[in-house]
């Protein structure tokens, strides 16, 4: 390593030039370029290019030249000239002046173009000749004068693209014109409309498995749809079923996952039940039959749930989805879990009679339920009781016997065992007349308006105080559903078979908003990403979201000729179904708790043990509360702990590691303390920033408590290198924070160095010399690019320190 004083080592990014004996022929010249002349006559300049291509030829021809350059492509030449001068002449073009063929080029990014970027305007006059020859023969054309270029926009039109125009469409378009081609409107607006995309790439052959899985997917859920509106939210059973005719409908066009489904979920029907049991009725007796309300109370719900997500997509808020860990999501879906369970007890075991009477009970909490239920357990319906157990077996016992054969035969999965349930209770209902021996059934299934399919707009100005009592709870469906979406989107993961079809967070957050929205003018139940609807739609055959549309189409049959079968449903069956999803969401609960204890995850488990008892002990509203509220508190306090690391060398290598996990094997460096800062700079993370270095700096590691003495004599710290490779970035806190560290180091006497510091044309380097550290430091010769490099400076006690109390630049 040379020494810095004589000849100090070069930025980051640019390798030495090695020495040579003829400066003129290897290496341009270090002096100012004086102006241009003006332009010769057209024989001169080619007599000029010549002779300019003759001094800058090399003594032996490039062998890539040779092998990739045509000769008919060059330059002319005399007509006496041979052949071995024509393909050994240097000065050839790399690429042709000619088209290599007619029409767009698309060999790929290393083929010849006729088109070509002009050359920067600052470039050498040595260089004009070869920037000429890739333009053409003057050397004046661009990419607006290319022949495949399209004709520029002009007036109004022009003013209103570069209205319509951001910054990363500006790229995209540079990006496209330097490959040949033109952004066209339709690629961006299928970007943002998928339905654009996947409809043009369908085939035919995929209709077969589309349409199959749609039908397993209603036979499956339209039932569950109606046991989650009469059971969970308390509204009439057909908005369960508008939410599979809207929702479905708008997410294939704009979703991102091509594989999901979206329809109502239990958690989100549960909230939506909270919502709606709240409203004060006055001194309505029967205050939970009143359908209009509970409808109009849903959609404005509904609402207020597409109006928020929507928002955080158009604001490019998807990087929420990395806020809520998975301890806390799997503690508050179990906990659901469990209040659906206790929750849909009563009218399977037939005790909704009974529940009518005891006052509170409704908005009470998941213990007060399971009490009544001990309580007045002698007081069941038989009947009812029966019919809701044994359909509960009937369906835990279908799932058991699927999940064993499937993989041998994957056939059982399309075997509708749901929907084969409901037929069966039906029609026992209506042979058997239940209805007149106490069994409580569906009953006639008809829009609360009255009209089938008929627009409502949920945000009337008489409904406010309902609208500002319903956005606490709206945020959480929006919340929750989103999560569910995203963890079911990337576990089915990308469809490499519909190009240009990926998960995004941003537009995800887009799609679903619009679709809940939408579904709110209809009053439906609110719908998200199921993983279970979606892994069936998968396993099914359904290949692209055209089973999502086939989907709505077989909803909106069922509402227009199915209706009336609907009447002979039993309620204890609706709810058994209930809680066999409500079982699935507690069954993975044991799985996380066991790994969770085998890593010693206590953080996790305590958790998901505070979530599930918040909510069973209070209420969900509580439960959702305080787990996001703690899950924040965890990612502030881990991301406001700085990761900086003593660094230590291991023997006989120049490897360089963490001397804090095993001091015992690592060697020191007298006199010099090695810093590595792995991460960016933030306020959040260097608020304790200066008192952790200080404890590095008197006891060796951040371990020690500092109620001890000094460990680390003074002297030992005469030099400290800041090894910044991970500082990717900082904001104005972080960089005002490192320059009072490196200003209290300075004043102290201590040579400081950066090692691997960023590029000089980086944004984080020009942090670096406005803030006036890099003058501190003692100038841009003690930014290194190594930790080695800057131990030689350390060791090199003439090392000059030049403008250690220059002015920040301004």
């Amino acid at each position: 390593m040379p020494s810095s004083s004589s000849s100090p080592s070069p930025p980051p990014g640019h390798a030495r030039l090695p020495p040579s004996s003829s400066e003129d022929e290897t290496q341009p010249s270090t002096a100012q370029p004086s102006p241009p002349p003006p332009p010769p006559p057209p024989a001169a300049a080619a007599a000029a290019s010549a002779a300019a291509a003759a001094h800058h030829a090399p003594s032996t021809p490039s062998s890539l030249r040779l092998s990739h350059t045509l000769s008919e492509t060059g330059p002319k030449h005399d007509d006496n000239d041979d052949s071995d001068d024509k393909n050994n002449d240097e000065t050839a073009p790399l690429l042709p002046r000619e088209r290599a063929h007619d029409g767009p080029c698309d060999h790929g990014t290393f083929s010849p173009r006729a088109i070509t970027p002009p050359p920067h305007p600052e470039a050498s006059t040595h260089n004009q000749p070869e920037a000429a020859s890739l333009l053409g023969s003057d050397g004046s054309a661009t990419l607006r004068d290319a022949p495949d270029a399209p004709p520029a926009r002009t007036g109004w039109r022009r003013t209103v693209a570069g209205m319509m125009t951001t910054g990363s469409m500006a790229r995209a378009n540079t990006l496209a014109e330097s490959h040949g081609f033109e952004m066209k409107g339709y690629m961006y607006l299928s970007y943002y409309v998928q339905g654009l995309s996947w409809m043009r790439q369908y085939k035919l052959s995929w209709l077969t498995g589309d349409l199959t899985a749609a039908v397993s997917m209603a036979s499956m859920y339209l039932p569950m749809a109606l046991s989650y509106a009469e059971n969970l939210a308390h509204m009439p059973p057909i908005s369960g079923l508008y939410a599979f005719v809207f929702m479905p409908l708008i997410y294939a066009f704009l979703g991102t996952s091509p594989h999901m489904v979206v329809g109502p979920e239990a958690a989100g029907s549960l909230l939506v039940g909270a919502i709606v049991k709240s409203i004060d009725r006055g001194h309505d007796p029967h205050p939970h039959d009143d359908a209009i309300t509970n409808a109009q109370m849903g959609g404005i719900a509904v609402g207020l749930a597409g109006a928020y997500i929507f928002v955080a997509g158009v604001l490019r808020f998807g990087f929420l989805e990395n806020v809520l860990s998975r301890p806390f999501l799997r503690g508050f879906i179990s906990s659901i879990g469990v209040v659906i369970f206790i929750d849909q007890l009563i009218p399977t075991l037939g005790l909704s009679a009974v529940a009518r009477h005891v006052p509170d009970l409704s908005g009470g909490s998941t213990v007060d339920k399971f009490q009544f239920i001990v309580t007045y357990l002698g007081g069941w319906h038989r009947l009812s009781g029966i019919i809701g157990i044994v359909s509960f077996v009937v369906v835990m016992m279908f799932r058991k016997i699927k999940n064993r054969l499937q993989p041998r035969y994957p056939g059982v999965a399309y075997v509708p065992d749901r929907l084969l349930v409901v037929v069966a209770s039906a029609l026992l209902a209506y042979y058997l007349d239940w209805e007149h021996q106490g069994v409580e059934l569906l009953g006639k299934v008809e829009a609360s308006s009255g009209g089938l399919f008929e627009v409502r707009n949920p945000f009337h100005w008489d409904d406010r105080s309902h609208i500002i009592g319903a956005l606490g709870s709206s945020f959480l469906i929006s919340m929750l559903g989103f999560f569910e979406s995203s963890v079911a989107a990337k576990s089915l993961g990308d469809a490499r078979h519909i190009e240009g079809m990926e998960f995004s967070a941003n537009r995800e957050l887009v799609a679903l908003g619009v679709a809940n929205f939408a579904g709110s003018f209809f009053m439906s139940l609110p719908a998200f990403g199921g993983y279970g609807r979606s892994k069936l739609n998968k396993s099914t055959g359904g290949k692209s979201p055209m089973s999502s549309i086939l989907l709505s189409l077989i909803t909106v049959i069922s509402i227009f000729y199915l209706l009336p079968f609907f009447y002979y449903i039993p309620k204890p069956v609706l709810s058994a179904l209930i809680m066999v999803v409500a079982y699935s969401l507690i069954e993975e609960l044991p799985e996380d708790m066991v790994f969770f204890v085998r890593i010693r995850g206590l953080r996790e488990l305590g958790l998901m043990a505070i979530i599930v008892l918040v909510t069973v002990l209070v209420s969900l509203n509580m439960g959702i509360a305080t787990g996001i509220g703690l899950s924040l508190v965890i990612v502030v306090h881990d991301a406001s702990r700085p990761r900086i690391a003593i660094m230590g060398k291991l023997p006989n290598s120049n490897n360089w590691v963490n001397a804090e996990d095993h001091p015992e094997r690592v060697e020191s460096v007298e006199g010099v303390l090695i810093v590595k800062i792995p991460e960016p700079l933030t306020f959040l993370n260097t608020g304790n920033l200066k008192s952790r270095l200080d404890r590095m700096e008197r006891y060796g590691t951040n371990r020690a408590h500092p109620a001890l003495p000094r460990l680390r004599p003074q002297n030992s710290n005469q030099n400290v290198i800041f090894d910044i490779h991970g500082v990717t970035s900082m904001d104005g806190s972080g960089t005002q924070v490192l320059m009072e560290i490196v200003k209290k180091f300075r004043e102290q006497g201590v040579r400081v160095f950066f090692s691997r510091a960023p590029a000089r044309d980086n944004e984080v380097w020009d942090q670096l010399k406005r803030s006036g550290i890099v003058a501190l430091v003692g100038g841009e010769h003690l930014f290194v690019n190594d930790v080695k490099d800057a131990l030689n400076l350390a060791q090199q006690a003439h090392v000059e320190v030049e403008g250690a109390q220059a002015e920040p630049e301004v």
